[in-house]
């Protein structure tokens, strides 16, 4: 099957980049870092206002979606960018809130669509932990019951990637329980996994491609290493990954609301997750010291690759869900 944007979509994804590309995303990424939401709170008001958010709110509540394949094209986007914040958690808490409907619903879901909430989402196997709970407006603990929960502190530690904000938090009184909650927050749950794939997609391109410029230019032996066929091999390698994660990512995307969906969005997360970070190693070997220089920021880029590849589940976690329902 041949996996292609239409016009509309590529044009989507295309002013969503250039958007970002002028946007001085790294210096929102340090600030967000040491809690200085301001420049982050720009950007997300400027994705927001690109009408991202709404494609996971329901029409009926001031959104446009969902729709799956404008997400993830848009995800890609973002991880190619770093923007930090919880925005997969707010995306996959609009698929959480749209499916159980209820006064939360109505109060939050527009909010979510105009990108005026921030939404943190607490959800197996993280639990009890959420992803910058401190600035969030609303921060769900989702599973057998769906719980408003508020930070129990500060982060729990410190991450490999600095602007990733992990907190404890402590539910408070159920909103929601049941079957209704359970189906809901596994919902949400997929759809999370499928952003979060889409992300390590584009961090994968964005230090590929930033890579790629740089061997031109870094010299060994008086030559470009980017002459050495060792230094193409891995680079073409790497590219060979990425394009092979991308119909996965988009097969799970289009597999939304049926029975294969949570298995098709795993096997997205392990093929994005491999080849994220089998480019975040070649870009830090071709990069040697200054890859790990916080001034330079592609080295942003690659410890974000790392942490998202055990976000909203690991690869070993997602292969054994692949087995099980084979």
């Amino acid at each position: 099957m041949r996996f292609v944007l239409d016009a509309e979509q590529r044009m989507f994804g295309e002013t969503l980049h250039k958007l970002l590309a002028e946007a001085g995303t790294a210096g929102a990424v340090r600030a967000w870092a040491v809690g200085d939401a301001a420049p982050g709170r720009a950007l997300w008001a400027a994705v927001a206002g690109a009408g991202v958010f709404a494609l996971a709110v329901p029409e009926e509540h001031g959104g446009a979606g969902p729709l799956p394949v404008e997400l993830v094209t848009a995800m890609e986007v973002l991880g190619r960018h770093a923007v930090p914040g919880p925005v997969v958690e707010t995306l996959a808490a609009a698929e959480l809130l749209g499916r159980l409907g209820g006064p939360a619903s109505s109060e939050w879901l527009p909010k979510i669509a105009e990108g005026d909430a921030l939404v943190s989402l607490a959800l197996p196997p993280s639990v009890p932990y959420a992803l910058d709970a401190d600035i969030a407006g609303l921060v769900l603990a989702a599973g057998d019951t769906v719980r408003a929960a508020a930070p129990g502190g500060g982060p729990v530690a410190a991450s490999l990637d600095p602007a990733r904000r992990l907190f404890e938090v402590v539910p408070g009184e159920p909103l929601f329980s049941g079957d209704a909650a359970r189906t809901a927050s596994a919902a949400a749950y997929d759809l999370g996994v499928l952003l979060c794939a889409a992300q390590q997609i584009g961090l994968g391109r964005a230090l590929l491609d930033v890579s790629a410029g740089y061997v031109k230019t870094r010299e060994q032996f008086g030559r470009p290493i980017g002459e050495f066929q060792a230094i193409k091999h891995h680079l073409a390698g790497a590219l060979v990954e990425l394009e092979f994660a991308r119909p996965l990512l988009f097969g799970a995307a289009l597999s939304y609301g049926t029975p294969e969906f949570g298995r098709d969005v795993s096997a997205a997360k392990v093929a994005a997750s491999d080849a994220s970070y089998a480019t975040a190693r070649i870009a830090l070997q071709v990069h040697g010291a200054i890859g790990y220089t916080d001034e330079y920021d592609p080295s942003l880029w690659i410890r974000k690759t790392r942490a998202l590849r055990s976000a909203w589940g690991s690869p070993a976690e997602h292969r054994a869900r692949v087995v099980a329902a084979l």
